[in-house]
């Protein structure tokens, strides 16, 4: 099944944990520290208000910062990401906004990406299924969202779902923290 297909039948626990996750594997282009986003995940568990969490997770990007190595494109994708949260964890926002931060994110993985794009197919193609000559960091990107939604699609995952989207996510985030600090290595 395809991202897009995924998507589109997620509930909205598993669009609020999609969407936090492309969110959460982007932090090291904002600068952000790998808890950063801990508080959300929390209440995104517990079922609870994140307003709060959201608030300060935002504060303490602000001003926006740039980690060295990232690219002002990639950082104001994932700003944007982080600005457009909804305040709650449900409604029609909720899904607009992760399949926002689906985009977003491989758009990241692309423009770090040292290997070439490969064809000439945009990131919207890839994410209905079209996978050919992609990149190896778009596609390990592709296949975690694929895989967190999977994860949070199983009837009788319950908390243990979204624990384990967490992981795939943490795996993500130090991924793309490796890239980002091997492109400010070699700027120097």
């Amino acid at each position: 099944m395809s991202l897009v297909e995924l998507i589109a039948q997620a509930d909205e626990r598993g669009l609020a944990a999609s969407g936090l996750a492309c969110l959460d594997r982007c932090v090291p282009v904002l600068g952000g520290d790998d808890d950063l986003l801990r508080p959300l995940w929390a209440r995104l568990a517990e079922g609870g208000d994140w307003g709060g969490p959201l608030a300060e997770a935002r504060s303490a990007l602000t001003p926006a910062p740039r980690a060295p190595g990232a690219s002002g494109e990639a950082t104001a994708l994932a700003r944007r990401m982080l600005d457009a949260v909804p305040a709650g964890q449900s409604g029609p926002a909720v899904r607009e906004w992760a399949d926002g931060c689906s985009v977003a994110a491989l758009q990241v993985h692309r423009l770090l990406d040292a290997a070439p794009w490969g064809s000439a197919r945009p990131v919207t193609a890839r994410r209905e299924g079209r996978t050919d000559g992609m990149s190896p960091l778009v596609a390990a990107e592709l296949r975690r969202q694929i895989r967190i939604l999977e994860l949070l699609a199983a009837k009788d995952t319950g908390a243990d779902g979204l624990r384990q989207a967490l992981d795939v996510s943490r795996e993500g985030r130090r991924v793309l923290r490796a890239v980002v600090s091997r492109r400010a290595r070699g700027r120097h």
